[in-house]
């Protein structure tokens, strides 16, 4: 651990009280939400360094890297990893991370997760820890995948990715000990977007849909202007300016934004999709997007479990060795999904 890092670390362990002071002087608060104070002194310092919408690309997933780094937890105990490549058909090798708990449940599905980063930042230790959460706590295989990024490879390139990784797990999936022909999918922001687009896209291809949706603070909406977007757009570590530069990334020019592929929240057709976990954080422009779509989901007769966490902030996934309410958090939504699993074999 580098000097920066543990000094941060150490920081971090100060009462609440004094790390608002050391950040502001007061709690921030927003639309009657205050922010952890954690988040909060973590945001100050951010605050102090170049925006990402300032940097390359390249650039960008360096310092996110780089930041992350100094935050990340240790894996959960009892899990073992193994990285290898899955062939995709146009050539090119997609590596992924399996994990797998000591005591795993013979009947959970594989879960296939997607991590975060505006289709443009993260990779597979993005979202190492809490990974191994889910695996510990569902019992399940996790297969994460470090599908490929934009500018260099705009969208759909990385959704394809994820799509193979998917049609690979139903295909694989009892050589590692989960049942065969299923699985689940789950991410967060980007990731859970490119889930509520697989789910949508392998059901009009007539493929197994996963069993399991898991959606953690989605963009599902890049037509409208939902309130958040607004009132949450100068949060960190996501902003309106950082969502506009990984767009401007991501998408091509030309890419009709209100298809399904794109904006998944505005299909028509949201009848017979898998059952959904949407959670957001309550420090985020897309705050809205979630309960939006959970509502549509209801709506269309699919059941659709929501829960926001209101003084927590975008990417908090990636936050569990330092901001205790985020370690929390994560540890929930696993016992969330692991009690979805329990209906699968009721």
């Amino acid at each position: 651990m580098s000097l920066q890092a543990t000094i941060a670390k150490l920081l971090l362990k100060l009462p609440a009280g004094m790390k608002v002071k050391m950040a502001g002087g007061k709690p921030v608060t927003i639309a009657g939400r205050t922010l952890d104070p954690n988040f909060q002194f973590i945001a100050h310092g951010a605050a102090q360094q170049p925006p990402m919408s300032s940097m390359t690309a390249q650039d960008g997933r360096a310092a996110s890297a780089a930041g992350l780094a100094m935050f990340g937890a240790k894996p959960e105990k009892g899990v073992t990893w193994t990285n290898f490549d899955i062939p995709s058909p146009d050539g090119h090798n997609i590596p992924v991370r399996l994990y797998k708990p000591e005591s795993q449940d013979a009947a959970a599905p594989m879960m296939v997760y997607f991590h975060f980063g505006g289709g443009v930042i993260g990779d597979l230790e993005t979202c190492h820890a809490f990974c191994t959460i889910i695996a510990s706590i569902v019992k399940c295989p996790v297969l994460s995948v470090d599908y490929r990024l934009a500018p260099e490879h705009p969208h759909p390139a990385g959704y394809n990715d994820c799509r193979v990784a998917y049609e690979w797990t139903l295909k694989n999936a009892s050589q590692h000990g989960a049942p065969a022909g299923r699985a689940t999918v789950g991410g967060d922001s980007m990731g859970g977007h490119l889930s509520a687009v697989l789910c949508q896209d392998v059901r009009e291809d007539g493929i197994p849909m996963p069993d399991l949706q898991l959606l953690i603070y989605p963009a599902t909406d890049l037509v409208n202007e939902l309130p958040s977007k607004t009132v949450f757009g100068d949060t960190y570590p996501l902003s309106t300016d950082t969502m506009d530069w990984f767009m401007g990334h991501f998408l091509p020019a030309d890419m009709d934004r209100s298809g399904y592929m794109v904006s998944p929240a505005l299909n028509p057709k949201l009848e017979g999709l898998p059952p959904a976990i949407i959670v957001t954080a309550g420090f985020d422009p897309l705050a809205d997007d979630g309960p939006a779509y959970a509502q549509k989901l209801e709506a269309a007769g699919v059941s659709a479990e929501y829960k926001c966490y209101d003084s927590l902030a975008h990417g908090f996934t990636a936050f569990t060795a330092v901001v205790p309410a985020a370690d929390k958090a994560c540890r929930e939504i696993a016992v969330m999904v692991k009690d979805a699993y329990a209906k699968f074999e009721a």
